[in-house]
């Protein structure tokens, strides 16, 4: 109702805006002193034989003079008098044209401007505020709505740590990496460490690092092992690493184990029998396409395509995918996030030098933004790049 009211508010202010100039007629103002245009001609004239009286007083002009001004004074007098405050044609369709323009503005305008919002807009389509869908059921929201309704209750409830277990998958399926990990973090630290935790914590860790199982991912899949010996994802990634480490023995006792243990049924069995097959047999497979730098990281399929692999081919992978990143950056240097993963990717890959310039020409695009140059600072401290 608010709205309508405000609508309505405009549309008055845009009619008066229109008539406003309308009030006064064609030949000046239509009323002067409560007389009307003949009276005020009759006033000019009088006032005219007032001025030519005192002029001949004064010896500025000759009584003959005097005379003939006020013979023609006086005509003009005559004429104005015999007019009778009758309205010429041209006055009078003057005033026509005036009535018309004010009434064209006065309804023109709304029906014009409401016959456009019904045709261009949606007039049947309910409001829809924020802390009305905020308030909706979760199944009929969008993901952002979903998040932002999650955030908002973090920023009121920040020691919830459910709240950070709800959001943290879906920061990560959205490719916001940093997030995923952060919310991670906060989840064990709120509600304990669990399986399911820790496991979400190291594969945030893995894909922000390109696909690498870093050392913190894997401190973080063996914690969850600890805890659930027979947690698939973890011992997958630990087979991962083993792998990425070169102790491919290692790797194939942990995947055998799982393909030995594993129901008939079981929906990721496929891929960690592809991958140990290729990886027993010494088979390569071509590496999977890079992901974009909005990407959720590498899929299930992209992981068990990299453990087949042999290191040397891991890394040259994995050494492509990050001048592939950096190569885009060159180009457009405005993705903040790209930079952070860029200088991530360089760091984990023993590339000091390469992290310490990718921060500096991160830091060079974006001169003036405090807020972004903060972030850069702050992962180069947390990787001990300096700031």
């Amino acid at each position: 109702m608010t709205l309508w009211i405000v609508f309505l508010a405009l549309t008055a202010a845009a009619i008066f805006a229109v008539l406003w100039p309308l009030r006064i007629g064609a030949g000046g103002p239509a009323a002067v002193d409560g007389t009307d245009e003949h009276e005020a001609d009759l006033a000019v004239y009088r006032d005219q034989l007032a001025e030519i009286e005192r002029d001949r007083l004064s010896g500025l002009i000759a009584g003959s003079e005097a005379e003939a001004a006020r013979a023609e004074v006086a005509r003009r007098m005559l004429r104005a008098a015999e007019s009778g405050g009758r309205a010429e044609p041209g006055s009078r369709a003057s005033d026509r044209r005036r009535r018309i323009a004010a009434v064209v503005a006065l309804v023109g305008v709304p029906v014009l401007a409401g016959g456009l919002y019904v045709m261009l807009g949606s007039p049947t389509l309910p409001g829809q505020p924020l802390a009305a869908r905020l308030s909706d059921d979760p199944a009929k929201a969008d993901i952002a709505l979903l998040v932002r309704k999650v955030e908002a209750h973090l920023e009121a409830n920040p020691n919830d740590g459910r709240g950070y277990e709800v959001v943290a998958p879906i920061y990560y399926r959205t490719g916001r990496l940093d997030d995923a990990v952060r919310a991670w973090q906060n989840a064990i630290r709120l509600s304990g460490s669990n399986a399911g935790r820790e496991t979400g914590l190291g594969e945030a860790l893995t894909a922000r690092a390109a696909g690498v199982v870093t050392a913190d991912a894997q401190a973080a899949f063996e914690r969850a092992v600890k805890l659930e010996p027979e947690a698939v994802k973890a011992n997958y990634y630990l087979g991962l690493a083993a792998v990425q480490d070169g102790r491919r023995d290692e790797a194939i006792a942990r995947w055998s184990r799982m393909v030995a243990g594993a129901p008939a049924d079981a929906p990721w069995l496929p891929t960690v029998k592809g991958a140990l097959d290729k990886l027993a047999g010494g088979g390569a497979t071509p590496a999977p396409a890079a992901k974009d730098a909005n990407g959720a990281g590498p899929s299930t399929a992209d992981v068990a395509a990299v453990a087949a692999m042999t290191p040397e081919q891991r890394s040259a992978m994995v050494r492509g995918m990050v001048e592939r990143l950096a190569g885009r950056l060159a180009q457009d240097g405005s993705d903040l996030e790209g930079w952070l993963k860029l200088v991530r990717a360089w760091n984990v890959l023993g590339e000091t030098d390469k992290a310490k310039a990718a921060a500096v020409d991160a830091r060079r695009n974006f001169v003036g933004n405090d807020a972004a140059l903060a972030q850069i600072d702050a992962l180069s401290r947390e990787l001990g790049l300096g700031s």
